[in-house]
């Protein structure tokens, strides 16, 4: 008799299941999810207040570099200003009067961080840069960027683009 009982209590216990297979699938969802966020890039690049940014199909991750924005109104490094960009064109008094390229006040700041660079800036040394270009600018604009940088001694330029169509 005492079996019996002990039988039945048994069967009571094993009425409650638990489903686990919505748990399962929305765990995966969530990893899935974090794992394609998940970036192991140390270096952060936030982008100018209305500066829009090509789109790419390249996942590379950036490397730590002197960083270089240029949007409608104005070239900066970091976060200071470095010379006035109008009508997509840079002043005529920041271009060197001899060569129409050449843009001095970019020379001069990216000689400054040359010249005063420290050993934990390395990336400086070996004249790296990253260039974050409003889409809407022409080329023209971009190479002048480019061909200073270049003169200055920073001829490792990267383009920082968005991902996606």
């Amino acid at each position: 008799m005492a079996r019996r009982r002990g039988f039945e209590l048994k069967k009571q216990s094993s009425t409650f299941t638990l489903n686990i297979t919505s748990m399962t699938d929305m765990f995966t969802i969530l990893l899935v999810f974090l794992l394609q966020s998940y970036s192991t890039s140390t270096v952060e690049i936030t982008p100018e207040n209305g500066l829009r940014l090509p789109t790419s199909a390249t996942t590379a991750n950036p490397v730590e570099a002197v960083k270089i924005s240029l949007s409608k109104d104005s070239l900066k490094i970091d976060k200071d200003k470095i010379a006035d960009v109008k009508d997509t064109e840079f002043l005529p008094q920041d271009l060197e009067a001899t060569d129409s390229n050449f843009i001095k006040p970019l020379f001069a700041k990216l000689d400054h961080l040359a010249k005063n660079s420290t050993e934990k800036e390395k990336w400086v040394k070996e004249g790296k840069i990253l260039l974050q270009a409003d889409r809407d600018l022409p080329y023209a604009t971009l190479r002048k960027v480019m061909y200073t940088a270049s003169m200055a001694g920073f001829p490792q330029l990267k383009l920082v683009t968005m991902v996606g169509e």
